[in-house]
């Protein structure tokens, strides 16, 4: 069943941001700002609104007020601004694919956060209002979602109401603006494993493709802690039988090409790939998240990764916890000003910069990233920065307040990840990069490995309250060190020096 609503007199939806706010960063060189569309005469909620030296607008969305964070950043925050204006609205009923109707319309009308009305209300319900037993054929949700997600994609509220959804197709939804998804229900993914493996849509990086490719401006997707993602990974992990990076394996989720957007409330189970990817975006937040990949069988959940950003920008995450196979949060190639605060990664990598540097002839920066309030359970590693001997740079990285338990090793840096080949060779500049209150067991005797490249050594690290010991009172740990240029003064007492080859994993003491 379908409902659409439409309101008179509504105006333009402006930024989106829910209630959380991307902090001043306040160890940057640069400061980490939520940048506005250009298209908008006013700054959005949480927008750069003033400071030394900034040129934009200085005036904030009607619900916000431009507020001093200090002499050189003004930010727009919820402030005590309403909406005076009156609306009216009226409905009409439309006939969905399979042939019902309603003229029922939400008790509430939706409103975003700037107070204004949406010019439409969708609502869908799914084919299946229960779930279909092991073994049935489920219907195909898929053609409806694309169309109402079409009829619907600008300054609307759409909901697709508690229920089983089904999705047998790709989802490529790019044009929203200024939109709200309210998803409600469980959303379960085919095992079709050959149509996937032709179908996925391409992400472009390392041949990556997605199931779900979402963009627009303003956009806000809300699973108010009760939207479930439901990938059936098991189908994959037992047809990959520990193998990585299949072609045409899809990712569950790409934010591709957005700005201004919020993921928010969303529960994954059993995801086909990285549950989540962020590429050629700005200003993306993403909050109280639920991750989860575990398998029921011999084989692993190789590649199961909570996110990876790429070619993106003020990245905002908050309140998430995952279990994955591979990293838990990672910033790979050109990713700039990103923040992740109170995250729980189980079985996974943790916190990671990289893969950085493949192929060479790519510049990749990652630029003004902290990582705070995170705990690491059962991982490889916690606190790391993995690249190949390529071009670009890390700079500016914090790893602050990491409380972990049994990780194989905690704190981890190489300049050629996986090849071991060309390590002091590689020009990859890494520098600027502080570990504050690192704290937890390790699986084993190394506490920290970092190998720079003797042709660009490592600038300005800095080391304070490393408290590293291995779990089950197994001793003192090992801090190993080299080409690191101020290591005599980054606050850590290295024990020793940290072969170019070292691995990011162990099976012992050494």
């Amino acid at each position: 069943m379908e409902t659409q609503r439409r309101t008179q007199g509504s105006t333009k939806l402006c930024q989106v941001h829910g209630d959380t706010m991307l902090t001043l960063l306040k160890d940057f060189s640069l400061l980490i700002a939520l940048s506005a569309s250009v298209s908008y005469a006013a700054q959005p909620i949480y927008g750069q609104c003033g400071g030394t030296g900034y040129s934009g607008d200085t005036t904030c969305v009607l619900g916000a007020v431009c507020t001093k964070v200090n002499d050189f950043y003004y930010q727009c925050l919820p402030g005590t601004q309403t909406s005076t204006g009156s609306t009216t609205t009226t409905t009409t009923t439309t006939t969905t694919t399979g042939g019902s109707t309603t003229t029922s319309t939400p008790a509430a009308t939706p409103t975003n956060p700037a107070g204004q009305v949406y010019a439409t209300t969708c609502t869908l319900a799914p084919l299946s209002p229960t779930q279909v037993p092991s073994g049935g054929k489920p219907p195909d949700d898929t053609p409806r979602i694309l169309d109402v997600f079409k009829r619907c994609q600008t300054n609307a509220s759409i909901t697709l109401s508690d229920g089983f959804w089904y999705i047998g197709q790709v989802m490529d939804t790019l044009n929203f603006r200024d939109v709200e998804i309210n998803l409600l229900g469980r959303f379960e993914w085919s095992t079709d494993i050959q149509y996937w493996l032709r179908n996925s849509i391409s992400v472009t990086y390392a041949q990556r493709s997605t199931a779900w490719r979402l963009g627009g401006t303003n956009v806000q997707l809300l699973g108010h802690g009760k939207a479930l993602f439901f990938g059936n990974g098991q189908t994959w992990y037992d047809q990959n039988q520990n193998q990585g990076n299949q072609a045409g394996r899809p990712i569950s989720l790409t934010v591709w090409r957005g700005t201004n957007i919020l993921i928010d409330g969303i529960t994954w189970r059993q995801p086909q790939f990285w549950h989540t990817f962020v590429a050629n975006s700005d200003n993306v937040t993403m909050t109280n998240l639920d991750m989860n990949a575990t398998s029921a069988t011999r084989w692993s959940t190789v590649n199961t990764d909570g996110t990876n950003t790429w070619n993106s920008r003020n990245i905002f995450i908050k309140n998430w916890v995952v279990t994955s196979g591979d990293d838990c949060i990672c910033a790979k190639g050109n990713t700039t000003n990103m923040h992740v605060n109170n995250v729980t990664c189980h079985e996974s990598g943790c916190m990671v910069v990289g893969s950085l540097g493949n192929p060479t002839n790519v510049v990749d920066n990652v630029d003004n990233v902290l990582f705070e309030n995170i705990k690491c359970i059962h991982s490889s590693n916690a606190a790391w920065i993995k690249t190949y001997a390529g071009t670009g740079r890390v700079n500016n990285i914090t790893f602050r307040n990491f409380e972990f338990d049994d990780v194989n090793q905690p704190i981890y840096l190489t300049p050629c990840i996986y090849t071991g080949q060309n390590c002091d060779g590689s020009r990859l500049g890494i520098n600027n990069v502080r570990w504050e209150n690192i704290k937890g067991t390790s699986r084993y005797n190394i506490g920290a490995a970092i190998h720079c490249s003797a042709a660009a050594p490592c600038q300005n690290f800095t080391f304070s309250g490393i408290d590293i010991k291995q779990k089950n009172g197994g001793g003192a740990v090992k801090y190993l060190g080299s080409n690191i240029a101020n290591q005599a003064s980054s606050g850590l007492a290295f024990t020793g020096t940290c072969a170019a080859n070292w691995p990011q994993q162990l099976d012992g003491n050494r």
